[in-house]
Formats: C-alpha cells, sequence, structure tokens
C-alpha cells in the first residue's frame, strides 16, 4: 500500500534521515515509534510532500508520489492528523466535519454517519464549538474528519498525546474496527508502548534517522525496547 524505498533528507546540510525503508501493507496498522528528535516527524513529512527528497522514492499503491504536491497526495488517498489535532476551534462539530467533505469534492455517501458510529460522541455536540471540547474529543473529532476524505491510507501522529485513558481506550478500539473493514491501512506514530502493542501489527523503530529495527508487533520485547525506546 504505502512503500518508503531508501529515503534520505537533510535540512541546511545536515542529514536528517538516513535510507529509510518502511512499508505499510494492505489492510494493516504499522507503529513508526523512536525517541524525540530521531526523524519520525520527518519521515511523516515525507510521505506528505512537505519535506524535499535527496534520495529515495514514496509511492502510495501503484501511485509514484516523489514530486506530487501535498495536495495532489491527500487527493490519491493520504488521510493525515497531525500532532495536536488542528481542528477548526471556532467551527461547530459538524461544520468541522463538512469543510473535510468540501475541501476534498467528496460526497458524504453516508460517510458522516459512518464516523459517528464510530465516535458516537461526536453526534451528540454537532452544534458545539471545537474549541470547547476535551482533548480526547478533539482526537476524536480530527480522525472522524479525516476518514470523510475516504482515505487509503490514515496517517497518526502521536493520537495519545494528552489523552485521558478512558478515551485512549476508545481511540484504539476504533482503530481495530477500521482496521478490520479492510478498508484502510493505518501509520501509527506513537510513543506509548501499550498502545502500539494493542493495535499494532508490525513496527519499525527509528534512531538517528534510521530504521534501527523491525518486525511483527509480538516481536517487540523487552531488549529492543530498553535498547532503543526507553529514555
Amino acid at each position: 500500500m504505502l512503500m518508503l524505498s531508501n529515503i534520505s533528507v537533510s535540512c541546511e546540510g545536515s542529514r536528517i534521515l538516513r535510507g529509510v525503508n518502511l512499508t505499510v501493507p494492505e489492510h494493516s496498522l504499522v507503529c513508526l515509534m523512536g525517541r524525540n528528535g530521531v526523524g519520525k516527524t520527518t519521515t511523516l513529512k515525507t510521505i506528505l510532500g512537505l519535506a524535499k527528497l535527496d534520495a529515495g522514492s514514496v509511492k502510495l499503491a501503484d501511485a509514484e508520489l516523489t514530486g506530487l504536491k501535498p495536495d495532489q497526495r491527500a487527493r490519491l488517498g493520504i488521510g493525515y492528523v497531525p500532532q495536536g489535532r488542528d481542528i477548526f476551534p471556532h467551527l461547530t462539530v459538524w461544520e468541522n466535519l463538512k469543510i473535510s467533505l468540501v475541501v476534498h469534492g467528496a460526497k458524504a455517501n453516508g460517510q458522516v454517519d459512518r464516523v459517528l458510529e464510530l465516535f458516537p460522541v461526536l453526534k451528540e455536540m454537532l452544534s458545539r464549538k471545537g474549541g470547547v471540547l476535551s482533548g480526547g474529543q478533539q482526537q476524536q473529532l480530527a480522525i472522524a474528519r479525516a476518514l470523510l476524505t475516504d482515505p487509503k491510507i490514515l496517517i497518526l501522529d502521536e493520537p495519545t498525546e494528552g489523552i485521558q485513558p478512558n478515551i485512549i481506550d476508545l481511540i484504539g478500539d476504533t482503530l481495530l474496527k477500521i482496521k478490520k473493514e479492510g478498508k484502510i491501512s493505518i501509520l501509527l506514530v506513537e510513543q506509548y508502548l501499550d498502545f502500539c502493542l494493542g493495535v499494532g501489527d508490525s513496527f519499525y523503530i527509528m534512531d538517528r534517522g534510521a530504521i534501527v529495527a523491525e518486525g511483527p508487533i509480538a516481536h517487540l520485547n523487552d531488549d529492543i525496547v530498553k535498547k532503543h525506546l526507553t529514555v
């Protein structure tokens, strides 16, 4: 589904990514992990078209993304939920959802009902301004908004950050439902280990701009965690 091949990226003469290879297969949830400052965000920017490649390629299904603008990549099927969520605080929940459809030229076709089934709390708050929602409710809104673009792959950047535990569990359950439907692949950038273990199929760990460990999530053992993830 999504394939990064030998990705290298530099910024102001410093190499940020060093030959990164990463694959998100169809119908799977892949966790990209690592300590702060190791290149995870730059990897996402590379996928989204916000960072310029020195070398390598990015493919989504059969489409070569290298050289395409961010909006072109989004139309090909990339849904993105950034760290911090970036909802529109002065718009209502319904307006936040509707604007996603308008921007992407999509028709509702039952998609709004679907995301409200996945996140029923939003159905009760359609007329409420986004800015007054709790952090967990905003995160659910941000994911729902991304799903309305009907993506092939959903990219989530630290979705559990600052979220209360019961909402983290709810988001995890929702990701498992999305994965089970078999329509969307998911790339999850996350530092909360237990969350990754609960929802992931496989993992990649980054350090100093390179992939240093990878495999099925069941192989993410204490030795790997201690070596590459423990602060």
